[in-house]
């Protein structure tokens, strides 16, 4: 059993609730979606279903991911993995990601609709909360315990909060290099003498893959902006020429 006492335990426990917040936004969307077309009679049935199923799924993917991350270069993998995650993070959202998500009119379709599109959705989920989780099931579980509702009923008030403040979300994605620069270190094939030979090496990795994650992220960010703000440019410039003749 972890200590209860220790600042690391609630430390790993807030990091695993931001990750679910900030990962986890999505499935709200899709709970919504999914229910759409069920009864008001059915509908808190379905979500309540829905979200029990995918819980429980997530969980045992957790506990399966914890036991892989202790073979050697998986936390390198999960690791990297995690850095794409955060860069993705930071990158403006695709407004039509869930539109391929389709309602059910049935009580059972909604429920496995939702759990099926969690199970698709939520690979990042499981790889971040199992980095930072540190080998401990129990955590995973209080983590993702405490962050459901939150995720459910709070959605809407969380994602209001990132839009009104994206300084969230580049900080949710420095969260996901944090950890996955931690990762890196702390796995077994990783040698030991760098260890002894940098000091706080943990802590170094994690500023670093916290730093890159939001430099990149940043910099692919306006690299998507700048054909845009072309096309913009050209638009206008063609709206002007048609007034002038």
């Amino acid at each position: 059993m972890p200590d209860l006492a220790s600042p690391t335990f609630w430390i790993a426990v807030l990091q695993i609730i931001a990750i679910d917040i900030l990962l986890g936004g999505d499935n709200a969307v899709v709970i919504a979606l999914a229910c759409r077309k069920l009864p008001d009679a059915q509908r808190n049935k379905g979500i309540f279903w829905g979200v029990f199923g995918a819980i429980g799924l997530r969980v045992i993917l957790i506990y399966f991911a914890l036991q892989l991350l202790a073979v050697p270069y998986l936390k390198i993998v999960g690791g990297l993995l995690l850095f794409w995650i955060g860069i993705k993070l930071v990158l403006p959202e695709d407004e039509n990601e869930h539109g391929n998500v389709q309602g059910s009119s049935t009580l059972a379709g909604a429920i496995k609709t939702i759990i099926v599109a969690d199970a698709v959705m939520s690979v990042d989920n499981v790889i971040a909360v199992a980095g930072a989780a540190h080998g401990s099931i129990v955590l995973v579980v209080f983590g993702i315990a405490v962050s459901i509702p939150i995720v459910v009923w709070g959605s809407k008030l969380v994602l209001a909060l990132m839009d009104r403040f994206p300084v969230v979300i580049t900080a949710g994605g420095a969260l996901l290099g944090w950890i996955g620069g931690g990762m890196l270190v702390t796995d077994p094939a990783f040698p030991s003498v760098w260890r002894e030979i940098v000091p706080h090496t943990a802590y170094l990795a994690s500023g670093l893959g916290a730093l890159l994650v939001v430099v990149a992220g940043k910099w692919l960010a306006s690299r998507q902006r700048a054909p845009h703000a072309i096309i913009e440019l050209a638009a206008t410039g063609a709206e002007k020429t048609e007034k002038g003749n």
